[in-house]
């Protein structure tokens, strides 16, 4: 139990940091974060975005090119 009390003042004491981060770590830290942010909106994106597409195929209406086929098709039967 003393350690752990002995740790959390270790912790929660401030002291001077003695560090200098030059800026291509500042920029290469930047980077790592933005990408690890896009790379989780992607994920969600992608969880959400490939049901709701299959759905608003299933509902749209077939488009130009496909009625065309059809009546193209249909026009060859009667002849």
């Amino acid at each position: 139990m003393r350690y752990l009390f002995f740790a959390v003042i270790l912790a929660t004491m401030m002291t001077e940091a003695q560090a200098y981060v030059g800026p291509g770590l500042g920029a290469g830290a930047i980077g790592v974060v933005l990408g690890l942010l896009a790379s989780i909106f992607v994920a969600i994106f992608a969880v959400f975005w490939y049901p709701i597409k299959r759905v608003l195929k299933k509902i749209r209406p077939k488009t130009k090119d496909a009625t065309l086929k059809d009546s193209e098709s249909d026009t060859r039967k009667n002849e």
